[in-house]
């Protein structure tokens, strides 16, 4: 080796997700078994190992084996990123070691930070979001876990103000999806005397804005801008529901987020379900905002299985205001199970393989619907949603009285008719909760994963002329406006996927039914909170309503939602989280109701419908 040249030099490599160890000729052994000793790592060649960046954070100490020290070089930006990482842990022990609730570790207490933020800052905080702040300042990079309405948006500027009063940043970059912009530029512009220059990116970063926005959707593809703009000046970078990019590095949004993480000076993310599936979710998360430090803690934290100790070691890497501290009134979800009549059961026990003499004749037809998740959610609705229609969308149309069911036909012919025979029983359960609402004056939302479910109950639900938003909608501002302000609209139809986040209801409505549910309990929460929310009367009784088919994959759903909720309240110290797990049984309203009851409930709608 050349006097004066590095025998190992470490580096980033191009997506900033990995290091790179290059070492001189003469150590070409001594990298081999540094790169063993870290889990993920692995040669690129003789000369070059690539480690994953967290492990190679939570290994560091591995590199004192290293048989030349003095003679190791790294680049700048890795120095910077390892010394923050360091700090940050060294914060959250303190924190620990401290009173979690008290002072910031900084020095600074709620009541200081109006001081804090500037003469620029001109907007009313709340007690709690001081709190939150002092805690998110003291961090350095920090996590709100906060429920919707607690006013995350005001506390990651809050935090932006203070770190630009202290000369730590200039501008900041959010991520977050496209029904959160407008709460960023409306706030952008209320909280500062002198408004900030907001910006939405286009085709390419704007270098002039202070606050520029872009979609978890566009990061991918607008990576290399990006980090250019977050290297042009020092900069805060904020995830906006955070919980998109909870795969980490395994997932697109995950890896971007990883990859522009170090280039910022401050890291904050913002969601109100932060572990939707489990200990891997937060790890993820927290690994964004502290590399290395926070998958070790998260993983060690969980190990034993003692999810109160957890909640106590992991409390001080992030900070999180409850419905019970924004005063809102407690609701109870509730679910009600449905019995699926005869032809409707016979048809989901050959999806799953139980055939009866009758299925057996069709079993290759049953066997090509396949038994794929979704398709058995389609399927304890109606299996009728298995048979394509005449277009995507075709709604199903059922035959009131129904027909008989012919002896001689065999159960594939049987479902590709099914409704002719019978009306599925979580529709006929959503039809008399809707008009029994609207009898009363209450608007109702009803949920449902499929759209065939939405097109299907608009057409049943027609005499409330329903609004329905889902993905393919062009009119949604449209339909949420008619919803909102036209008294004859009482129903609006929509998927959590498209409408779980980003708009608020409990103005106008306080019911709410979910026709199925998947497996995704980050959803399931943050669609509650459409309707409850900060806002709401005292005494408001918000009411949620769960339909389930009894002996199918509903009940799956059903008990590992239970499992995450569980898992996601004690993590986050919320007995709120916890209760929506175990939800209240129920027996179903239209469960009493036979043919004739049916019958004469659909042709009053079609009276009313037809009067419109």
């Amino acid at each position: 080796m050349t006097v004066g040249e590095p025998s190992l030099k470490l580096g980033f490599n191009v997506h900033r997700t990995h290091v790179v160890f290059r070492a001189g000729p003469e150590h070409q052994g001594d990298l081999g078994q540094l790169a063993a000793r870290f889990p993920a790592g692995g040669q690129r060649g003789p000369l070059i190992a690539e480690i994953d960046l967290d492990d190679f954070l939570t290994g560091i100490g591995e590199l004192a084996t290293w048989p030349a020290p003095e003679t190791v070089t790294w680049d700048q930006d890795l120095i910077d990123l390892v010394n923050g990482v360091l700090d940050d842990a060294e914060r959250a022990e303190r924190w620990l070691d401290a009173d979690p609730v008290g002072a910031a570790g900084d020095g600074s207490a709620p009541e200081d930070v109006g001081a804090l933020l500037g003469p620029d800052w001109s907007a009313d905080l709340t007690g709690f979001q001081k709190r939150d702040i002092a805690r998110l300042l003291s961090l350095g990079h920090g996590a709100n876990f906060s429920v919707p309405g607690a006013g995350k948006t005001r506390v990651a500027l809050a935090v932006f103000a203070a770190a630009r009063e202290r000369g730590e940043v200039r501008r900041v970059l959010v991520v977050s999806p496209k029904s959160a912009y407008e709460s960023w530029e409306f706030e952008t512009s209320t909280c500062f005397s002198e408004p900030l220059r907001f910006e939405v990116m286009d085709k390419s970063p704007s270098p002039g804005a202070e606050v520029l926005v872009v979609n978890y959707e566009r990061l991918d593809r607008s990576l290399a801008g990006l980090a250019d703009w977050l290297r042009a000046a020092p900069s805060m970078l904020v995830l906006d529901e955070a919980h998109r990019m909870k795969l980490g590095a395994s997932g697109t949004y995950g890896s971007a987020c990883l990859a522009l993480g170090p280039l910022s000076r401050r890291r904050l993310i913002l969601t109100g379900t932060p572990a939707p599936n489990g200990a891997r979710d937060l790890e993820n998360l927290l690994s964004f905002v502290w590399p290395g430090h926070g998958r070790r803690v998260v993983s060690s934290a969980v190990a034993g299985g003692d999810l109160a100790h957890a909640s106590t070691v992991l409390r001080p890497l992030f900070t999180r205001t409850t419905k019970d501290e924004l005063g809102l009134p407690p609701f109870e979800p509730r679910i009600r199970y449905v019995e699926m009549p005869p032809l409707h059961r016979e048809i989901y026990d050959a999806l799953v393989g139980r055939y009866t003499a009758r299925a057996e004749a069709s079993r290759k037809d049953f066997d090509a619907l396949g038994k794929a998740m979704l398709r058995l959610l389609m399927a304890a609705t109606s299996p009728a949603l298995l048979v394509e229609g005449s277009s995507r969308y075709e709604p199903l149309s059922y035959q009131v009285p129904p027909l008989d069911v012919p002896q001689s036909d065999s159960l594939y012919a049987l479902l590709r008719n099914l409704p002719g025979y019978e009306l599925s029983p979580k529709y006929q359960e959503a039809l008399s909760i809707v008009a029994a609402n609207a009898s009363a004056g209450r608007k109702t939302l009803v949920w449902t994963t499929f759209v065939r479910n939405l097109t299907t109950l608009e057409r049943m639900l027609s005499a409330y002329q329903p609004a329905i938003v889902h993905g393919g909608s062009r009119d949604r501002e449209e339909q949420l406006r008619r919803f909102r302000e036209d008294p004859d609209c009482m129903v609006l139809l929509s998927n959590p996927a498209t409408l779980g986040e980003g708009i608020s209801l409990h103005q106008v409505c306080h019911d709410a039914v979910y026709v199925d549910r998947d497996f995704m309990a980050g959803r399931f929460l943050q669609s509650l909170d459409r309707i409850h929310r900060l806002g709401l009367a005292p005494g408001t009784d918000t009411r949620v309503t769960v339909l389930a088919a009894s002996g199918t994959i509903d009940e799956v759903v059903a008990h590992r939602l239970e499992e995450k909720l569980q898992f996601m309240g004690r993590i986050l110290d919320d007995p709120e989280v916890q209760q929506l797990a175990d939800l209240v049984e129920e027996p179903a309203l239209a469960g009493g109701m036979d043919m004739a009851d049916i019958r004469a409930l659909l042709g009053h709608l079609d009276v009313v419908a037809a009067r419109v």
